[in-house]
């Protein structure tokens, strides 16, 4: 009597179950760098970073500056040149002001190859009706970082968080989703895990670099939520 069941190809591999979106890498161990860490944003994440036990650098222009600021957020914070900083660094996150954004990563250049960047600057104007979107030629500041620094692995993230709120000692938590972009998924599951890393924050993936325009420009209507309301708005992504 024979089997209705066709016979088992003992040569036929398992069908690879599909990788847990949240299943992301240990980062604990890595360095990560702030260029523009004497600024307001720059400091705010060199602080959170700091204090969920990461190692972190903060740079400027000046390293004289960048060692005070350092001293005066404590935890183990370095400061260095902006060069120095990349050099050491794993993850260099850019936290420049937009009118410096392209000067600052030409001259890293060489600095920064083969580093993770993560850059978070939203190129805005202000005028008396607030603050509105500006468009790069190359379509958003991570993709100018993209195109200026084309030895480096680029994301974008760290937008939408409030200077205020990261260095506010006496906030434990911040509620926000960070929304993460990149064209490898690698890359960015290891800025999702940085960002998981600060009390109350979530990486969430959110496209790649060609998306990044929106996501910059998002906080622009931000500024004027937290100016109508006198808050310090994020945002949280629902349903997933």
């Amino acid at each position: 009597m024979t089997s209705s069941s066709a016979p088992q190809d003992p040569t036929a591999k398992a069908a690879k179950a599909p990788k847990d979106p949240w299943d992301l890498p240990d980062v604990s161990g890595l360095v990560v760098g702030v260029l523009g860490g004497t600024g307001e944003q720059g400091r705010g994440l060199a602080y959170r970073f700091a204090l969920a036990g990461q190692k972190v650098i903060i740079g400027s222009r000046a390293a004289d500056r960048a060692r005070e600021a350092a001293a005066e957020l404590g935890h183990g914070v370095e400061g260095a040149d902006n060069a120095e900083t990349a050099r050491r660094s794993d993850v260099v996150i850019v936290a420049v002001p937009w009118d410096g954004h392209a000067k600052t990563l030409e001259s890293l250049r060489e600095e920064l190859a083969g580093k993770l960047v993560v850059d978070c600057v939203n190129p805005l104007g202000f005028d008396k009706k607030g603050a509105y979107a500006l468009k790069p030629e190359e379509g958003s500041a991570a993709e100018q970082a993209a195109a200026l620094l084309p030895d480096s692995r680029v994301t974008a993230a760290f937008h939408h968080l409030s200077a205020v709120l990261l260095q506010d000692a006496s906030v434990d938590e911040i509620d926000i989703d960070v929304m993460v972009l990149g064209e490898e998924r690698a890359d960015v599951e290891i800025v999702q895990a940085l960002a998981g890393r600060i009390a109350g924050m979530r990486g969430v993936f959110a496209g790649r670099l060609r998306n990044a325009h929106q996501v910059e420009s998002l906080v622009a209507n931000l500024i004027s939520v937290n100016r109508r309301y006198k808050a310090h708005a994020g945002l949280r992504i629902t349903g997933v």
